[in-house]
């Protein structure tokens, strides 16, 4: 196989075959096809797309270049979810242990962030002392002992997707649907779970903008799934407000703990909730009605939030701050964002919140970048909300005082206000399975 006729094939719009994909993603890994050469080939996949075939192959190739967890010795009930990514998205801290009581075994591997806000593990990394880094048979214990953990990725899990992500970072190649569901799949396939729920974000707080193509990722998405014989559900979702209040790694486990009291925002309440009777209904069966009042009633119980304790304390993490959330550290400086008019909350720049909050130090612009994990935003206000002018619409936090006036500027100018009350509307757009 000469890999310029590759190139040549798909610039011509022609479907590459099993050996063709494969062999391609294995050279590369192992450094034998150089980067200029593999740049052309996912600039071709860029303009003419893949099949479905081709997008299953690819993600099948790159499950081969790395280790594998074999989760089979827990059972048929393994259950993962994985977000797009959004603002304010801090789901897998209240899902987990939620899918957790309805009888599911959550044993998921997270990432750390890029962009506006860190990842699952940042987020947890918050928790003093919570430990995410785990060996196998540690991670497969605490499955078994307390029906869910949340480690951080092995070194040796998909790098050919770590190579790959790279080079499409620099290539203007990143926004390749076939490229992104065969990324995202890899990992959660490779990550061994027998059930799998998506939650595919579209808006301008989303990698994806518009409806059309979140809804074609999510099917993409479901169907390598389905050829790799999981049971997968995917849901396209609103990301045109940040979910919650919260953006910013501590501040968003205090969010998220407010949400397993029953005390949390009706958006980011409703699409945990879903996500939760989603998982289970993949693992266990029954209407998604039952599992949708079972998962309300672990809430109400409290048992989801004494589950998260107990994951929390299985890792290491100091239970205290989450019995009271007030002993979570606080940052050195804030600073308020005021409404610039009266009127409804008609709409958001959500980047523009994302945006403020990375210039509050909680997220990274580099992978090498340190986070603050102290920094970003708590918003007072949501869609369809009245605000006078002057009133405050947001408070900021950061450990560096010089960053607060600009990230307030965006924060200010990320709303828009109307003298009409917008309608009301859910934040699940779309479910494929």
């Amino acid at each position: 196989m000469r890999f310029y006729d590759v190139i040549e094939k798909k610039k011509q719009g022609l479907e590459l075959s099993f050996e063709e994909i494969t062999e391609s993603v294995r050279l590369y890994t192992e450094g034998k096809i150089p980067d200029y050469q593999m740049s052309a080939l996912l600039m071709a996949i860029y303009f003419k797309g893949m099949s479905d075939k081709e997008a299953s192959i690819l993600t099948e190739a790159m499950i081969k270049s790395g280790d594998t967890v074999d989760l089979s010795e827990l059972g048929e009930l393994t259950a993962d979810k994985h977000s797009t990514g959004g603002v304010g998205d801090k789901l897998t801290l209240i899902v987990a242990p939620i899918a957790a009581v309805l009888g599911c075994t959550v044993a998921k591997m997270s990432g750390r962030g890029l962009g506006h806000t860190g990842g699952t593990i940042d987020k947890l990394e918050a928790i003093p002392g919570f430990r995410c880094n785990m060996s196998k048979a540690e991670f497969l214990a605490q499955a078994k002992s307390v029906g869910a953990v949340i480690a951080g990725q092995t070194e040796n899990l998909v790098p050919a997707d770590k190579k790959l992500y790279a080079l499409r970072d620099v290539t203007a190649t990143v926004n390749s649907i076939p490229l992104i569901a065969s990324s995202v799949m890899s990992k959660k396939l490779a990550s061994g779970a027998r059930n799998i729920t998506l939650d595919v974000k579209c808006g301008e707080g989303a990698f994806m903008k518009d409806e059309k193509s979140a809804l074609e990722l999510a099917r993409l998405m479901v169907e390598i799934g389905k050829a790799h014989g999981k049971r997968v559900r995917a849901f396209v979702t609103d990301m045109s407000f940040p979910l919650g209040y919260a953006v910013g790694n501590s501040l968003e486990v205090i969010e998220a703990i407010d949400v397993l009291l029953g005390r949390g925002s009706d958006d980011l309440t409703e699409l945990s909730l879903e996500l939760s009777a989603s998982m289970a209904h993949s693992a266990l069966g029954k209407d998604m009605s039952y599992w949708r009042e079972a998962a309300k009633e672990a809430i109400r119980s409290g048992a989801a939030y004494e589950k998260f304790i107990e994951i929390v304390r299985a890792q290491g993490g100091d239970v205290s701050v989450i019995k009271d959330t007030s002993l979570f550290k606080k940052a050195a400086f804030s600073k308020k964002a005021y409404a610039r008019r009266s009127g409804f909350v008609f709409s958001c720049d959500t980047e523009k919140i994302g945006t403020a909050a990375m210039t509050c130090g909680a997220g990274r612009a580099n992978k090498e970048d340190d986070i603050d994990a102290l920094a970003g935003i708590v918003l007072k206000i949501k869609r369809g909300d009245f605000v006078s002018e002057g009133e405050e619409i947001a408070e900021l936090f950061s450990s560096d005082r010089a960053r607060l006036d600009a990230a307030a500027a965006m924060v200010e100018e990320a709303f828009a206000f109307s003298d009409i009350r917008p309608k009301n509307k859910s934040v699940i757009i779309h479910e494929i399975c």
